[in-house]
């Protein structure tokens, strides 16, 4: 059977019976896929919400989609799943980001690192990742758009860490990924990725005294991106196994 295609709203966009689709989804919806009033399509909200309906009309800033049916948001367990991975160049960091969204990070932290290539980033950029995700969140039937936060120090990542959650860092010879999850059995988990020069010393310093612990992917020498990617897909499979 062939899916209703799926857009973003915010919760605050439903109104009885009634959503309103505007923005970059009224564009995708009325001039990129050209549907027509009748058509059915799908809703999900920033809450993990999903919405069954139908098109009644088009406006000037909005398509009008009358819901047949509400579902709340429904548990994953990669809910809990913070991937923080230093800010790459270009294409790359777009590709980390949407397969970021597609494996289930539930936040994404960029963070600009020492050695890192990439020391500022722009809000054109940052917009750019989010709409990745978001899109990213539509084709893969995920019930919520990975957040994307605004890029962070290193520093001002360890402030806004949460104290309840498993703080892992990515170390070449450190223990494997997997078994050290299967041992902490948590879903809070936040994986730290340095880039491609590796963290400083002091970088280093500062995440273990935050309570870091190393963790590592083999052997292989991976680029930053592909080490980020391949944790999360680790992380999400086994804390899947939790929830089984």
């Amino acid at each position: 059977m062939k899916r209703a295609p799926r857009f973003a709203i915010s919760s605050a966009a439903v109104e009885g019976a009634v959503a309103l689709v505007g923005g970059a989804e009224l564009h995708h919806m009325r001039d990129v896929m050209r549907l027509l009033p009748g058509a059915e399509v799908a809703l999900f909200d920033e809450r993990g919400a999903e919405y069954a309906g139908t098109i009644q009309a088009f406006q000037a800033r909005h398509a009008v989609v009358e819901i047949a049916a509400a579902t709340s948001a429904r548990a994953e367990a990669t809910s809990e799943l913070v991937l923080a991975a230093a800010v790459i160049k270009g294409p790359r960091m777009d590709f980390l980001v949407e397969k970021a969204a597609e494996l289930g990070a539930a936040e994404l932290w960029p963070v600009l690192c020492a050695r890192g290539v990439v020391h500022e980033v722009g809000g054109e950029r940052l917009a750019r990742w989010r709409r990745l995700a978001t899109a990213a969140a539509k084709q893969s039937l995920a019930p919520r758009a990975t957040e994307v936060v605004a890029p962070l120090k290193l520093e001002d990542l360890i402030r806004r860490l949460n104290r309840g959650r498993l703080c892992v860092v990515l170390s070449a010879g450190a223990p494997a990924l997997g078994a050290m999850l299967r041992q902490a059995r948590t879903r809070a988990l936040l994986l730290l990725c340095g880039p491609e020069g590796d963290f400083t010393d002091e970088e280093l310093a500062g995440v273990r005294a935050a309570g870091f612990l190393p963790a590592g992917l083999g052997g292989r020498r991976l680029r930053s991106e592909t080490a980020a990617l391949a944790a999360l897909s680790i992380a999400a499979a086994t804390l899947d196994e939790f929830v089984r």
